[in-house]
């Protein structure tokens, strides 16, 4: 059988892939719906296995990259879950103290492709830290069925506060200047949403199409705002107009880019809702605000 490619496959698979992925349906729905779109010589088996991450193919910087001093380390959260085991890289030839940037996960723990992010944002000149908000659980499992199953028991509310405590962490980590930066994917988003909200003193947030705070919420926020979002991603896109009018009323600073024809997710180079065109230009803007707002 031919390779499959992103263009055969029809975006109510993509969409089907989204609900089983944020576990709006199970795996037995999704195989069962995914059987609807196996015709034409696509097997459920060969779709499924398209839609899979791939991240033995899909990681740009390696764990061991010279250029990085990459490492595991273990950060107190006495109002979240206690301690929790993070990556935190910095390049290797670093003159002085670095700003730095928290790294946030999606639904599903710290996977090898949110360490590789992690890894990214170093190696542009940051120091960066990537909790794994399954440590209490045991940490990552090593498939993203089973961290999303994993996280699904943990409460949103107590891995935000995880999430501020690594912020607290690095900006008073002896190797940063104390100007700290988020960005975060998906779930990651709805949380640099939060953190921009909770935080008086973060320096700048780049939500990935993540969810939106409380029209309420938003005056608190201090932080400027850098929002990308997935033409195609109509469930999160729901929430911005009413997020866009809080935040021009309450003359928040913020830049939003809609990417035309992209899923949720497109930023994401292990899966097929990867659009690379999309994805180097949101992560060129991501390190651009960065380096304009922390350095």
């Amino acid at each position: 059988m031919n390779e499959i490619k992103k263009e055969d496959i029809r975006q109510e698979v993509f969409d089907l892939y989204d609900d089983y992925a944020h576990n709006r349906i199970d795996r037995r729905d999704f195989v069962q719906k995914l059987s609807t779109y196996a015709v034409g010589g696509l097997t459920v088996a060969s779709l499924m296995s398209f839609l899979m991450p791939d991240y033995k193919g899909g990681i740009q910087i390696q764990a061991n990259d010279p250029r990085l001093k990459s490492e595991y380390i273990n950060y107190p959260s006495p109002k979240g879950a206690g301690t929790i085991k993070a990556l935190l890289s910095k390049p290797v030839d670093a003159k002085g103290k670095l700003p730095g940037i928290v790294v946030v996960h999606e639904n599903r723990g710290l996977n090898p492709h949110i360490d590789d992010v992690a890894r990214r944002a170093a190696l542009a000149g940051f120091i960066s830290i990537a909790p794994d908000m399954l440590t209490p659980l045991g940490g990552y499992p090593g498939t993203d069925d089973q961290g999303r199953e994993l996280q699904s028991k943990r409460d949103r509310n107590e891995m935000l506060e995880d999430f501020i405590a690594a912020f607290d962490y690095l900006k008073a980590h002896k190797d940063c200047t104390g100007k700290v930066g988020v960005v975060g994917f998906c779930f990651g988003g709805w949380i640099s949403n939060m953190m921009a909200v909770r935080i008086p003193d973060l320096a700048a947030a780049v939500p990935f199409y993540g969810g939106q705070p409380a029209a309420e919420d938003v005056p608190k926020i201090k932080a400027p705002l850098l929002l990308h979002y997935a033409e195609l991603d109509t469930r999160v896109n729901e929430g911005w107009p009413a997020y866009e009018k809080s935040l021009k009323e309450n003359k928040k600073e913020y830049t939003a880019y809609m990417y035309a024809n992209a899923n949720h997710g497109f930023h994401n180079d292990t899966t097929p809702r990867y659009d690379k065109a999309a994805a180097e230009l949101a992560w060129k803007r991501t390190v651009d605000f960065f380096n304009q707002k922390l350095k």
